[in-house]
C-alpha cells in the first residue's frame, strides 16, 4: 500500500541522515576528545560509591558507646507468651521465665547484697501475678508506680539497695 511505502521510504531517509551526520562527526571531530569523552563515560561506573559504614555494635545493642565510668544497660518489657522480658546489663542479656513471681522477687531482693543496682521488668501481668509482700518490698526500695500498674502493664524499675541512684537517671516507667 501507499502508506507502507512512505513509512519505508521515511525510515531509509532517516537512516541515510542518521549515517551521514555520524561520517561527519568522525571526520570533524579531532579523534583525542572523542577518546577522552568515551573514557570519561566509562569512569562514571568505575567511580567509587560513597557508602556511610555499618555502625559497630555496642553494649547492649546502643548505637554509641557509653562513657568511660559509666555501664550500659537496657531494659524491655515483655507481652504475651512469645515476647519475653529482656534486661541487658554490661552486654550479658537476662531472661527469667518463672512462674513464682512473687516469691522469686522477694528472694532475689532479700539476697541482693549491699551496694547492689537492681534492675526490674514484668513481662506479662504484674499487677495481679505480684503479690503484696513484694510489692511493699519493692515499693522499699523507692518504687513509687507499683501499686499503680494495671491490668497487663508494662513496668520497669531501676533501684539500688545501700545507696542513692543519681536524680538524672529515670528509675521508673509503667
Amino acid at each position: 500500500s501507499l502508506a507502507d511505502l512512505v513509512k519505508l521510504t521515511g525510515f531509509l531517509l532517516a537512516s541515510l541522515a542518521a549515517w551521514y551526520l555520524g561520517y561527519l562527526f568522525s571526520a570533524y571531530v579531532p579523534k583525542k576528545t572523542i577518546k577522552a569523552s568515551v573514557a570519561n563515560l566509562q569512569a562514571i561506573g568505575k567511580q567509587p560509591v560513597l557508602r556511610a559504614p555499618v555502625p559497630k555494635r555496642q553494649k547492649c545493642d546502643h548505637w554509641s558507646p557509653c562513657p568511660p565510668g559509666n555501664y550500659a544497660y537496657r531494659i524491655l518489657s515483655g507481652g504475651g507468651k512469645a515476647k519475653l522480658a529482656k534486661i541487658c546489663f554490661e552486654d550479658e542479656l537476662c531472661v527469667i521465665d518463672s512462674t513464682d513471681y512473687s516469691g522469686e522477687m522477694v528472694t532475689f531482693i532479700n539476697n541482693a547484697p549491699e551496694g547492689s543496682l537492681l534492675l526490674m521488668v514484668t513481662h506479662d501481668d504484674g499487677s495481679t501475678r505480684l503479690k503484696n509482700d513484694a510489692k511493699n518490698l519493692v515499693e522499699e526500695l523507692g518504687s513509687k508506680e507499683i501499686w499503680n500498674m494495671k491490668f497487663r502493664s508494662s513496668w520497669a524499675f531501676i533501684a539500688a539497695k545501700g545507696f542513692k541512684i543519681p536524680d538524672n537517671i529515670q528509675k521508673e516507667k509503667v
